[in-house]
């Protein structure tokens, strides 16, 4: 089973590559925003519980999101492998996702970081939020909160699995096609 951990900041790509991705490797895309969305869409108290955190631009806290999660692992028992989208986003969600994987065989493979400046990520999200109907995606203010959340959250991973080896940077700027060249060459090299 191959796990791999795709991260970055909001609007670096994830969904798009994500896509590409998951046919290629044949691995089930977990997204985390996808989980939150269907959490909210239909009103699940862990729905609720994120809602309040989401609606005001901050992360949501490890044991909801975990929960949600593995809820969504759980569902898919005959997987060739996962590629998390937007999970872990803090260490405590690492350790959460390295905690639970080996309960079911498995283990973090690889994690990828689509890296790119703020500025440009800021245009693509209020441009996305021009058509998506996300409240999230269409305050800049909003935007720069979640960044600093990441700032202050997420990147502190990066250290934590480069000490396991599993880290890899991809530069996240450019054609949608050189991006996914950029990430398979990476994951065929593992």
């Amino acid at each position: 089973m191959i796990n791999i951990v795709l991260f970055g900041k909001p609007g670096a790509g994830k969904g798009t590559q994500a896509e590409f991705l998951k046919e290629k490797y044949k691995l089930t895309h977990l997204s985390t925003g996808d989980i939150f969305r269907f959490n909210l869409k239909n009103d699940t108290d862990l729905g609720k519980k994120a809602r309040v955190f989401m609606d005001n631009g901050e992360l949501v806290p490890c044991e909801v999101t975990t929960a949600m999660l593995i809820d969504e692992v759980n569902k898919h028992p005959d997987t060739a492998g996962f590629l998390f989208d937007g999970y872990p986003r803090t260490l405590d969600q690492a350790q959460a996702l390295d905690k639970f994987l080996p309960t079911i065989g498995s283990g973090v493979t690889a994690t990828i970081a689509l890296e790119a400046d703020d500025e440009i990520l800021v245009a693509r999200l209020l441009e996305r939020g021009k058509t998506s109907g996300r409240v999230d995606d269409q305050d800049e203010e909003k935007i720069r909160v979640r960044y600093q959340e990441y700032n202050e959250k997420t990147a502190p991973l990066i250290g934590y699995y480069k000490e396991q080896n599993k880290f890899h940077a991809v530069n996240g700027i450019g054609t949608i096609e050189d991006i996914t060249e950029r990430l398979t060459s990476v994951i065929d090299n593992l």
